[in-house]
């Protein structure tokens, strides 16, 4: 069974937060993915990384996840316990790369003015609703389709294949 609720304090980025920012280019050569999750998002949130908790969300501006098709950025941020990234818009192949991974992703309209860092959000990807618990507000997101959701559920892409051919 799906958890189609994610509940969790939120930190708050601007627009264009791109895969470079998310993971800075010096950092892609290293081999060990516990030494690269250090350095996620370090340029814009000083010690990000020792700073998250797991099921916590991200909720930003327009254009996130632009530049390289970093597969490894919605990856880290997966890794790093993320339980959501909200944003007014994604650049498509992160949004893809997200999905394929299981990392839950959801378009909401002016979602950064609405919040503030450290608010609690409570989002339903099955219905697209988003309530900010701290503001006592509620907000209409993009709902995900049925397969979309499936792939999130299933932990990715390739998990879910394998699921299919049982």
């Amino acid at each position: 069974m799906m958890r189609t609720v994610i509940k969790g304090k939120t930190w708050k980025l601007g627009d264009d937060i791109n895969t470079d920012l998310i993971l800075p280019g010096p950092y892609l050569t290293m081999r060990d993915t516990e030494q690269m999750m250090q350095h996620v998002l370090e340029g814009a949130i000083p010690r990000f990384a020792e700073k998250i908790r797991k099921g916590e969300i991200i909720v930003a501006g327009k254009n996130f996840g632009s530049g390289s098709s970093r597969e490894i950025a919605p990856l880290l941020l997966k890794r790093l316990g993320v339980g959501a990234v909200v944003a007014e818009s994604f650049a498509r192949i992160f949004f893809r790369n997200a999905i394929n991974i299981g990392l839950p992703v959801i378009e909401c309209k002016d979602i950064s003015e609405k919040i503030k860092s450290g608010d609690v959000l409570e989002i339903n990807l099955e219905t697209g609703t988003i309530k900010n618990v701290s503001r006592k507000e509620n907000y209409a997101g993009t709902r995900l389709p049925k397969f979309l959701l499936e792939i999130i559920e299933a932990g990715g892409a390739l998990k879910r294949l394998r699921q299919s051919a049982q």
